[in-house]
């Protein structure tokens, strides 16, 4: 990971544009996610919206990773290669896309069910949801990363669910995954995590799954992580700077 890079407001004005461009191509991309398609499909739709919005993808500059998304099934949590299998109704699914604009990496991520789902299911995606939105509330000058983590961590666990320890989010900016590390638990102590600062860009993440968040390699790809228990997993993620004012969700 590389080393904190503050941001200048022109810079993030440009991941402003950079990430409403992403937003559009994660929105546009969903919408045509329903029964019978493949995650192929849905990678090469994301490519081209990509391409069209005039920007690149950052996921296929990482090395060994050809791929514009990751496509996570049901239990898996993050880093899925895209495949031919086809979705069918009651999947989850979860979108992860990046790209690079004039220099700069947006990074976002949502989890969605496909065709009908149990409420049960429902009701723990929209979890994620509100432990991102939770986490965003704490992204204040002054404040720490355990803000953000601890409010990702109670949210999920009150719900019954578990979060994944054995990844992070990240900052980001002219590379994609730049310090601070951005767990969605509590790691360490409050006073030991980095404090938040105006020019910081965040990629917010939660990673969990309905029981335990516990995650293994599905196999010799070297890339699919799943939960170690089979059960159905939820990514959500958005790219956040930090300003004088608060929060400004650039992939909102």
């Amino acid at each position: 990971m590389r080393k904190l890079s503050l941001k200048t407001p022109a810079e993030i004005e440009i991941m402003k544009i950079g990430g409403a461009k992403l937003a559009w191509v994660r929105d546009q991309t969903i919408k045509q996610i329903k029964p019978g398609i493949t995650g192929l499909a849905i990678n090469s739709l994301a490519t081209e919206l990509i391409e069209e919005a005039g920007a690149t993808p950052s996921f296929s500059k990482v090395k060994g990773y050809k791929f514009a998304t990751c496509i996570n099934i049901n239990d898996g949590v993050v880093h899925s290669i895209p495949t031919s299998q086809k979705l069918k109704s009651g999947d989850v699914v979860s979108l992860d896309v990046g790209l690079c604009f004039n220099g700069f990496h947006t990074d976002t991520s949502i989890s969605i069910p496909v065709g009908k789902v149990s409420v049960g299911v429902t009701e723990f995606l929209n979890i994620g949801k509100l432990a991102v939105k939770k986490a965003i509330d704490q992204v204040k000058v002054g404040n720490r990363i355990w803000d953000l983590s601890n409010a990702m961590q109670t949210t999920v666990e009150k719900a019954g669910h578990g979060v994944v320890t054995a990844l992070t989010g990240h900052g980001i900016g002219k590379y994609l995954h730049e310090e601070p590390a951005i767990p969605c638990f509590v790691a360490q102590k409050r006073e030991h995590t980095p404090k938040i600062v105006r020019g910081m860009v965040l990629a917010i993440e939660i990673m969990y799954a309905l029981k335990s968040g516990e995650v293994c390699y599905k196999n010799k790809d070297g890339w699919t992580i799943v939960t170690a228990d089979g059960k159905i997993a939820g990514l959500f993620e958005q790219t956040v700077a930090v300003t004088d004012h608060g929060p400004l969700i650039l992939t909102q």
